[in-house]
């Protein structure tokens, strides 16, 4: 597993780590977000590197961008002896982990998740990746960064937006795996959370299961909890005007992966009701229209827990207890997205 630091002062600790590090250039990938916000925060206490900025957004983490990032080590003439620093939320850390880890067969690279999403979820774990003909993360790989510093600093340049889409990773956290955490999240308004205490539980939850199975043969599959659902919705609007964020995705994954908890494992309708008043509040509600379900549900088709034409779904027995490979069919998902249209905001 990679080295988690959590750093008071990432500045001077991104510093103190990379002193300790032999490498010929360095490099920085970051978007035009964090370039704005975040860069600064680094910059004075790196030595000499030269930066790769992309737009941001989910849209562009794909084959394209890729391509640039190639170009510009290959004009930076970086040899395997470089190190990238990822700076920025999951689209940077999956996409920029994936260039360099397949830049002349690899170089080493350090994430700075600079997003609460990135920093309780796709910052840990080793899945690098682009999205695809449509498809999320569809073309990828298992490499673990050298270190992630995790910062919640950076969490002072994020929108309201931002950081309630990665709050939804806080919450699948307790209800997969920690039903007294997801008791401890209900009883603080979500923006009133202590950020750093809750990071470091969430990291914890993320990488103990991960260490389990590294390359997601079995258990690491319940980290997927309202994924199938929720990245199909996600992918289907990703280039609309009804367009989703990442959180705000797997807020609607969740509640419906819940009421298939309830139908398929029987988990409790008293807990099926604390989900939804966990969720709704904090997300609202969008509603998806029963001309879409169909196209939602061929998207669920290309996660990548199935096998061949089935359903594999990673759902709760109860809060804190998620079983995974449990097939679901068609009718039900639609079912699925039917009963989230009729819940109350």
């Amino acid at each position: 597993m990679e080295t988690i630091i959590f750093s008071a002062h990432v500045a001077q600790d991104l510093a103190r780590y990379l002193n300790t590090r032999k490498y010929s250039k360095l490099g920085i990938i970051a978007d035009n977000n964090t370039i704005q916000h975040c860069y600064p925060l680094i910059q004075s206490s790196l030595p000499d590197h030269s930066v790769f900025s992309f737009d941001a957004g989910e849209i562009n983490k794909n084959l394209d961008t890729c391509v640039q990032i190639w170009q510009w080590m290959t004009e930076q003439a970086f040899d395997r002896k470089a190190i990238i620093v990822n700076l920025g939320g999951g689209v940077t850390g999956d996409m920029g982990g994936f260039c360099a880890s397949t830049y002349k067969r690899g170089l080493r690279f350090i994430n700075l998740p600079t997003t609460l999403l990135s920093q309780v979820d796709a910052s840990v774990g080793g899945k690098l990746g682009i999205d695809f003909m449509g498809f999320k993360n569809h073309i990828g790989i298992f490499n673990q960064p050298e270190a992630v510093l995790i910062a919640d600093e950076f969490l002072k340049t994020l929108p309201e937006s931002e950081l309630r889409s990665g709050y939804a990773e806080i919450i699948k956290h307790g209800l997969i795996a920690n039903a007294n955490y997801f008791e401890g999240l209900k009883s603080t308004h979500w923006q009133e959370q202590d950020w750093k205490t809750i990071i470091e539980i969430s990291v914890g939850i993320k990488k103990e299961v991960v260490e389990k199975d590294p390359k997601e043969d079995g258990v690491r599959k319940i980290l997927n909890f309202g994924h199938t659902i929720g990245h199909a919705i996600e992918s289907y609007y990703l280039d609309t005007d009804k367009h989703l964020l990442h959180g705000e995705a797997i807020a609607i994954g969740m509640l419906t992966e819940a009421y298939l908890s309830n139908k398929f494992l029987r988990m409790s309708p008293y807990e099926l009701k604390t989900i939804e008043e966990m969720i709704l509040p904090i997300y609202g509600k969008r509603e998806i229209p029963a001309a879409d379900f169909e196209s939602i549900v061929d998207l669920c088709f290309q996660d990548k827990k199935n096998e061949g034409a089935v359903l594999n779904f990673s759902l709760l027995r109860r809060i804190g207890d998620c079983e995974y490979n449990i097939n679901v069919g068609r009718e039900e998902v639609s079912q699925s997205l039917s009963y989230y249209n009729e819940l109350m905001a």
